[in-house]
């Protein structure tokens, strides 16, 4: 039985199995880098990279049966040179877990921008400011709150696209009376464009575009369908643009460092709980495999969420106690 709100101190892949299966609504983790830094033993010391993947492997397999079916799994990893190539460590491990366990889906390589990257002057190469957080679910029923992430960022003012004035639209009017649609076609055209200006000038929507078939490249990505759809039947299709802020995979935060930390590598709370937001309920389960500094049990006392963390090292185990020593919790038991 494992307390919430706790840190353990000891080996992860030992640890985790004594949680139930499904039992966890988010795992989120940032495991030792490749033959970076000793950590004091365990992952990361690797002689080979194909080592180090394998146990990766084995630690995913894990959370995968821990976490919920509608629970995430978010995995932060840095890539390392040898013989002065990158050798994409993440992006090996990502693709070998999607390819190893067919049920797990690969929603985002979420990019992690250091506002305060390592000052280096590099000679041959540009400088390392960025990581990648990938995020794992089990199914396609997975919890996902995208209206809270990045909310603070997203208020601000919106501007709009079109200028709203007598010309709005009259490039649309000439390309329409130009292009190859019937007459039938272009009498539609001509009207539905004009609820679209009225719609802009009323201030309902931010702007809009309009796509004619022959003269503009065919609409592709998610919408593709029923716009393609729309030009094979009318000859156009009209997007609107409602101004709402784009929930973007890039997350910009400075590199976090604090007196007292003995830890190496520290990632900010703030980017931790920007994917409580997202992923998590309030009260949900919070699992860290790598706890270290603590900054995950930090942002779950922040956010109303419940942690578990296991750490291989004692000096972090205390260091992270003493960090959360001023907060209080209730602890329940899993």
């Amino acid at each position: 039985m494992l307390v919430h709100n706790q840190i353990y101190c000891g080996d992860c892949v030992e640890l985790i199995r004594d949680l139930p299966d499904e039992s966890i609504d988010l795992v989120i983790t940032s495991p030792p880098y490749y033959q970076q830094r000793d950590y004091g033993g365990g992952i990361g010391n690797e002689t080979t990279l194909d080592q180090y993947l394998d146990r990766l492997i084995t630690l995913i397999e894990a959370c995968i049966r821990v976490t919920k079916p509608d629970g995430s799994i978010v995995f932060n990893l840095g890539d390392k040179y040898a013989a002065s190539s990158l050798l994409l460590v993440p992006y090996r491990f990502a693709i070998r877990a999607t390819e190893q366990f067919p049920t797990l889906r690969l929603v985002n390589a979420i990019t992690w921008v250091k506002r305060n990257p390592t000052p280096r002057q590099f000679k041959r190469r540009l400088v390392s400011s960025t990581e990648p957080f990938f995020h794992f679910v089990k199914t396609d029923d997975y919890y996902y709150a995208i209206d809270q992430f990045l909310a603070i960022q997203d208020q601000r003012p919106l501007k709009s696209e079109s200028k709203v004035g007598q010309n709005l639209g009259k490039r649309y009017f000439e390309l329409i009376a130009n292009s190859d649609l019937t007459d039938e076609q272009k009498q539609l055209a001509r009207t539905e464009l004009q609820k679209v200006i009225l719609e802009a000038q009323a201030g309902q929507i931010a702007g809009f575009r309009m796509k004619i078939r022959g003269l503009h490249a065919e609409p592709f990505g998610g919408q593709a369908g029923g716009r393609q759809i729309q030009l094979a039947k009318n000859g156009f299709t009209i997007i609107r643009i409602y101004g709402n802020p784009l929930k973007r995979d890039v997350i910009e935060t400075p590199v976090e460092t604090f007196k007292g930390s003995q830890h190496p590598a520290v990632y900010p709370v703030k980017l931790v709980i920007e994917f409580l937001h997202l992923l998590t309920r309030p009260g949900g389960l919070v699992l860290d495999p790598f706890m270290g500094s603590g900054s995950t049990a930090v942002a779950c006392k922040l956010t109303g969420r419940d942690y578990l963390g296991f750490e291989l090292n004692p000096d972090y185990c205390q260091f992270a106690e003493q960090r959360l020593k001023s907060m209080t919790t209730q602890p329940n038991l899993l």
